[in-house]
């Protein structure tokens, strides 16, 4: 007989491409790819939003109207695209029938809209094994909008119990509220487990709290912050918690499909480009320039953000910095959307230096594909970050990252040799690595040495995906 297929369910709020608002979503939409490459019978569950494409994408029901609480459920099945991972919609026209995946523009809660949507889905995915013939030995769960189904499970579940691994996307993102609402709507009292006793410094149950208390293990997206998400610096409150499952946390870097995001076959590039040919990237500049009308030359610095525009991504620093950029006579094209502070302030600087700078607030692929292969630098001046796709993406095509010294910016960008980090959170201490990577910018020579190091770099998901296998083992043994 052959050997048994290991199975694991991933329960998620996105996936790309079929819902996608940010980098949780491509990791959703790539790692199961790699996983299932190992032999693991990886299957993926999210919540079937209003805004999915049936007719791009093509799922068929397969379960109907399987009581969650007081509601039920229909599922819908189909396959994530480019690969034979098994897809699950889980559809609820009360809780994900209205507005997109998230109902704030810049990811965090902001209502108790946004945890009802989440806290159903995690009781609904409980609810859904037999329906589908299929028993998961592992469920995955990611971020604070499924990490509430490890308590659930212990509460709710009297036979044999999947494991459950919970990865930190984000420990600033936490899912908190008034107690009594979210119990309520769990319908528990709040003296089933321990844990429910807990409040953070509100007065408010922590859903991420209760999923770092009641998984069986968590990981965090990079070996760096799954280090600095124990001290108070990084721990956003939650230090004191994480101390307590040090020995069950673990760090596993991030990795992009390398497919998809490829020089060589992007479809969406003016010109398709590789190490040996490192000249035609300069058409992609040049188009790029065109395409936002920014003064056309090959000769200016082309620096790039692609991302949220949130405090977190440094965005206040970004803003500081621009009229040095201008000056020094720099071009810098910023796509995404975020707090309204920071799109407005962003704006206004585009609408100064027109030929020098242009902001797009939305999502679009396609674009972000053409500047990640059209810019020269990608700026990341992260106050923390997790992991961070956008420095791995920006290596692959050859765009030189420039980050700050934290978290997964610090795991994935050598110093001088694929990309340039800055320690201090500061302008000043900003714009002086921008004028170190400028002089490697402007000898050519060592600027295609630099260029050609980055985008051999392998940041697929092979190396990460036998670590979760590892990880997957160590819990079922």
């Amino acid at each position: 007989m052959g050997k048994k297929y290991l199975k694991v369910l991933f329960v998620a709020s996105e996936c790309a491409p079929i819902a996608k608002v940010g980098g949780l979503g491509d990791v959703i939409g790539s790692l199961p790819k790699a996983l299932k490459k190992l032999r693991v019978d990886l299957r993926i569950a999210i919540p079937k939003y209003k805004g999915i494409d049936f007719k791009k994408h093509l799922f068929k029901i397969i379960a109907k109207k399987i009581k969650v609480g007081k509601s039920f459920v229909n599922i819908y099945q189909g396959f994530l695209p480019g690969s034979k991972v098994i897809l699950y919609l889980l559809e609820n026209k009360k809780y994900f029938g209205e507005n997109g995946i998230y109902f704030e523009r810049g990811a965090f809660v902001g209502s108790f809209r946004e945890i009802q949507r989440f806290l159903f889905f995690s009781q609904a995915i409980l609810e859904i094994f037999e329906n589908l013939n299929w028993f998961p030995q592992i469920i995955h769960c990611h971020d604070w909008h499924t990490a509430i189904a490890p308590l659930l499970l212990k509460i709710k579940t009297k036979n044999k119990k999947p494991k459950t691994l919970l990865t930190i996307h984000n420990l600033a993102n936490q899912g908190e509220w008034r107690a009594k609402k979210i119990l309520d709507f769990l319908n528990l009292k709040g003296d089933e487990i321990d844990s429910l006793k807990i409040r953070d410094k509100r007065k408010k149950l922590n859903i991420l709290a209760q999923g770092i208390l009641n998984t069986d293990f968590l990981n965090t997206v990079s070996k760096t912050y799954s280090q600095e998400i124990l001290t108070k610096k990084y721990g956003e409150d939650l230090e004191k918690i994480l101390s307590k499952r040090k020995k069950d946390l673990f760090g596993i870097l991030n990795g992009i499909d390398q497919d998809r995001f490829n020089p060589k076959a992007c479809l969406n590039l003016k010109v398709n480009y590789s190490v040996s040919n490192l000249n035609q990237k300069r058409e992609n500049k040049i188009d790029l320039q065109k395409i936002l009308k920014l003064s056309q030359n090959q000769n200016f610095p082309l620096f790039s953000l692609i991302g949220r525009l949130t405090s977190q991504k440094g965005i206040d620093l970004i803003a500081k910095i621009v009229p040095d950029l201008v000056n020094s006579g720099c071009q810098l094209i910023i796509l995404g959307v975020g707090e309204r502070k920071y799109e407005n302030k962003l704006l206004k600087l585009a609408k100064k230096y027109q030929r020098n700078v242009s902001v797009q607030i939305k999502f679009d692929p396609v674009l972000a594909q053409k500047i990640y292969a059209g810019s020269d630098f990608f700026l990341m001046p992260s106050r923390f970050e997790p992991c961070g796709l956008g420095q791995l993406i920006a290596q692959r095509y050859g765009t030189i990252p420039i980050g700050r010294k934290t978290g997964g910016l610090a795991d994935t960008i050598e110093q001088d040799k694929t990309g340039f980090l800055f320690k201090e959170y500061k302008a000043g201490a900003f714009l002086r690595v921008i004028r170190k990577a400028l002089k490697f910018y402007q000898n050519e020579k060592e600027w295609k040495k630099l260029i050609k190091r980055a985008m051999k770099k392998d940041f697929s998901w092979k190396k990460s995906a036998k670590e979760y296998l590892k990880l997957y083992n160590k819990l079922i043994a």
